[in-house]
């Protein structure tokens, strides 16, 4: 027979286990946020002109992130809403240097 102490032990390990697991898959609200204010920058940018391609791509990204999302799949969501913030990012990188060029 356990004692009190170790039964309580017990029962706040697995409290703290479940909160610990139910952290590592929350809602990726802050990335799919990322992402979007990314490619609306990209836009901006001139995106759709200089880095049509990678903006699709991020565009792509971003609604395979918003499946994911609906489906509750929380950890390829974020994947998925990282790899269109950066794939944002290097369209608006690519927009800017080629308006630069122009300059």
């Amino acid at each position: 027979m356990l004692s009190s102490r170790t039964t309580a032990f017990i029962r706040i390990a697995t409290i703290l286990a479940a909160l610990l697991a139910a952290g590592c898959e929350s809602m990726p609200v802050q990335e799919m946020s990322d992402a979007r204010q990314a490619i609306m920058a990209a836009r901006e940018a001139g995106a759709e002109e200089y880095a049509a391609e990678v903006l699709l791509e991020a565009e792509e990204s971003l609604q395979s992130a918003e499946k994911y999302l609906d489906s509750r799949n929380f950890g390829v969501a974020r994947r998925e809403a990282i790899e269109a913030k950066t794939k944002a990012i290097d369209a608006l990188r690519v927009s800017e240097a080629s308006r630069e060029n122009q300059d």
